[in-house]
Order: structure tokens, then sequence, then C-alpha cells
């Protein structure tokens, strides 16, 4: 049997199939997303056709992993009312701190969500449509997260706009959840495992139908030629279970945005908000921290030195650790963790003779493994203590950032082959689904392509907190 995952990012669709016995990859193939904080859902439906043409009609069984937190608001009719705000969206910042205030505070959301949320959580987006689109709000009858959607869409005959709705038993298949991507919204408790509609029903000023909530490995509906659909999940989540997370390892994950979590036993609830308490995809837990700036760091400088990625990792690998004194923050698109939505990036130490192309791309690369390595010790903060770092994401492709790793994070650093960890753990909740099993079928773990270690250099992460504290207040 053959099974399918999909990974709808913010930049792509990307779809595998997989031997269903031991996730063998027999075909994959991707398609782009527009650029940008808010997106017409129905242009992920169209990704997912171009992607999916000549794989999905071939699966047994799909399974849909998404980009976690994007708001998707519907009518009474399944009619989505306007372009989804995404995570990387940070104009809801207002609400999420009017939300935490009006709610008890820090505390408070941490105990009953188990996190505390920043403008990237869906519950601050549904106030902001409150406060900006009142007209939107008020026909808003429904509001799924992308993969809900996605599988909602895979698995209605009657399309996006059938009359029974997102929540309707009759006509459209009703609209389904994982604890994993729910965990997200701010309206989710990860430890009691339910919604909380009246944390939903504050942020947006009337009561919305929330999708139900489907157990770990249950088929949520057929597609209309017959294939079983699995509950789906959050990004992150998905490429846990991709990768076969085991407690003690900390994944590292740098793409559009850069992660760091790992797979607990007990939920996680931290007051400071740093670490999101999320759920994972098989019923534990997978506390996270998120970035908002991570590849991108790359990018940028690269393009400021007239250079491509490679380019850059060669100019980094070619200059001193430290970088001859100079520091960057990069917070470019503001920043989530720490929550700083209106920050913008800041280079510290310039002199007339470190400003060479060398210093200025081993600049970018320690700033992004700086914030990383941050992250890490957030989850060290909450009883999460790594023995080692699994980097992913396009980003670990790159040679200065595996060498550079372990010498900021001060602990060895383990790279997997190349692949797309997220689909792949979509495919893999898709043939538990279809298995019927208590857990997910044991397909071989990816193993490492590389192992990295390094003389840990503290002298750059001291700099760097310098920095980041010195400009607390910079931009508020």
């Amino acid at each position: 049997m053959l099974v399918a995952g999909v990974d709808s990012s913010t930049q792509s669709t990307k779809v595998l199939l997989c031997q269903a016995e031991d996730g063998s990859v027999v075909g994959q193939a991707s398609a782009p997303h527009p650029d940008g904080t808010e997106c017409d859902p129905g242009l992920w439906w169209q990704a997912l056709g171009e992607a999916g043409r000549g794989l999905l009609d071939r699966a047994d069984a799909i399974g849909v992993a998404a980009q976690q937190h994007g708001m998707v608001v519907l009518d009474a009719a399944g009619r989505v009312i306007r372009p989804a705000l995404l995570w990387n969206d940070m104009r809801s910042a207002p609400q999420a701190a009017a939300l935490i205030a009006e709610l008890g505070g820090p505390a408070e959301w941490a105990r009953r969500t188990g996190s505390v949320p920043t403008a990237s959580f869906t519950v601050t987006k549904l106030r902001w449509l409150a406060e900006h689109e009142p007209a939107a709000a008020e026909r808003t009858a429904h509001v799924l997260l992308p993969h809900d959607w996605l599988t909602w869409r895979a698995g209605s005959s009657g399309g996006a706009g059938s009359s029974g709705g997102a929540g309707s038993s009759s006509g459209a298949v009703e609209a389904a959840s994982d604890r994993g991507d729910a965990s997200g919204t701010g309206y989710f408790s990860p430890a009691a495992n339910k919604w909380l509609p009246e944390i939903a029903t504050a942020a947006l000023g009337h009561p919305v139908r929330l999708p139900r909530l489907a157990a770990p490995a249950e088929i949520v509906g057929r597609t209309p030629g017959g294939a079983a659909l699995s509950a789906g999940t959050g990004d992150n989540m998905g490429a846990a279970l991709g990768l076969g997370v085991g407690l003690g390892e900390v994944v590292v994950s740098i793409g559009t945005s850069g992660t760091a979590y790992a797979v607990a036993a007990e939920p996680a609830a931290d007051e400071s908000g740093l670490v999101a308490g999320f759920a994972d995809a098989t019923g534990r837990f997978l506390p996270l921290v998120a970035t908002v700036n991570a590849a991108r760091i790359l990018t940028v400088t690269a393009r400021m030195l007239g250079t491509d990625p490679e380019g850059l990792s060669r100019l980094a690998l070619a200059a001193p650790a430290g970088a001859d004194g100079l520091t960057l923050l990069p917070y470019l698109d503001g920043e989530r963790s720490p929550n700083r939505p209106d920050a913008s990036g800041v280079l510290r130490g310039l002199t007339s003779t470190n400003t060479t192309p060398e210093n200025l791309a081993r600049a970018a690369v320690e700033a992004l493994l700086c914030s990383l390595a941050d992250a890490i010790g957030n989850l060290a903060d909450c009883g999460i203590i790594a023995q080692r770092v699994i980097l992913i994401g396009g980003a670990a492709r790159s040679e200065a950032v595996r060498r550079i790793a372990p010498a900021i994070f001060g602990m060895p650093v383990a790279v997997p082959p190349p692949a797309e960890y997220v689909a792949l753990g979509a495919a893999r909740q898709a043939a538990w689904a279809l298995s019927g099993a208590e857990s997910p079928p044991e397909w071989p773990l990816p193993g490492f392509s590389a192992e990295y270690t390094a003389e840990p250099v503290p002298l750059v992460r001291e700099r760097y907190a310098a920095l980041r504290d010195a400009t607390v207040d910079w931009g508020a």
C-alpha cells in the first residue's frame, strides 16, 4: 500500500508518496506559494493539486501537515471570508498584549493553554480581526488552521463552498484538527487535551465553531477517490514524527522560521512565554521555541554582499570566530522569541578594519546560531536538557552553519540526510491511521550523514547576549 504525506509550508507545498510498510519514498513533487504574511487558502489548494498530480491519486491514505497558527475564517456556508493571516504576520502584537492582560496575565495563560500567546498565535489574530475588520469578524462562523482546512477540503465532495459548512455532518465532511496543531492556537489545553472555546469567544467577540478534535491515529474522512485522510498536524509535529525524535534529543530546524523543540512525556507551562507548551502528534508533548528570523538572515546578508548562500558560507568560514568584533542582532522582521514584534536588526562593533565581507558573513551565521542557542537554553530552563542537537531545515545545508553550530551551541550537532521530514511525518501518520495500530509504524530512522564537534566559543554568545539585552527597549 502507498501513503502520501503533504507539507504545506509558508513557501510551498511538498508531497511525498511512500510505501506504507517502511516509508520508502516512491515519488515526490512540490509547488510554490506566494510570498507574504497572508494568503488566500485557495492558493494552497491549487498548489496541492499541482504538487500532488499523479501522486495523491495513487495513495491509500493521505496525511497533511502545515504551517502552524494560520487563521482561516469561514462563514456559515464554509466559504473563506478573507486571506488567512499567517504565523509570521506580526500586526496582532497589540492584541496579544491586551489578551494576556485580560485573561489573567502570563502565568494564567501558561497554566490554561501551556503557552503565553505572541502575535503568531491564532487567538491574537481573531482579536485583530474583531477590531480591524468587524464585518468579517461578524460573518465568521468557523475558524480552522491551514492543515485543518486542507484536510477538510480534501475530504469534502462539495469543496470549500459546500452548503453543509465546516461543522456540518450533512453534505460536507466535518472539519477536524489534531492536538499538536491545536496547541498553537491559544485556545486549547494540551494538558487537559481539550478546546477552550471561551477563550476564542473572548478574542472574537462571539462564539465560533472549532473543528472536532481527532485522535492521533484516527481516520477523519476520505477523499472522493476513497483514500483515507489522517488527522494531520502542524509542521513541527510532522517533522518530529518523520525524524523519530526520542527523549533527550533537541531538534533545531532552520527554515523560514527557526525552531528548537524536543519530545517530552509531560506538558510544559512556561510563564515567561519563551517556551510554547505544544502537544505532539502521538499523544505526548513538544515544548518548542520559535524565532521569526532564521534562514532569511543568511539570504539577506548574502544579497548585501552580492553573493549566494554558498558564497556566504565560504566567506563566513574564512573569518575568525567572533568576526573580529562584529555582532549582529538579527531581528530583521521583528521577533517572536524574545517577543519583540517591532524590533529591527542591529550591527554592533564596526571599525575601519573589521568591515570585510568575510566578517559580515561570519557575523550573520553566528547571529542565527546565537538566536537558536538562546532557544535551546530556554528549553533547558524548562528541564529539557539536550545531549545533542539534530540540525534540519534548508539552512542546515550550509557548511558554515554546520561547522560553526557546535561551537555556539556548546554540544555535538548531528545532521540527518536532506529529506522532507515534515511530509515524511505526515505520511507516517497516514500509514499509522491506515494500520489501526496503537503506535506509529516502525519506519527505519534516517540516521545521520554527518556529526560535527567544535570547541565552544563563549565570547561570541556573551557579545550577542550583551547586544540583545542592551536593545530591549529599541523600537518600543
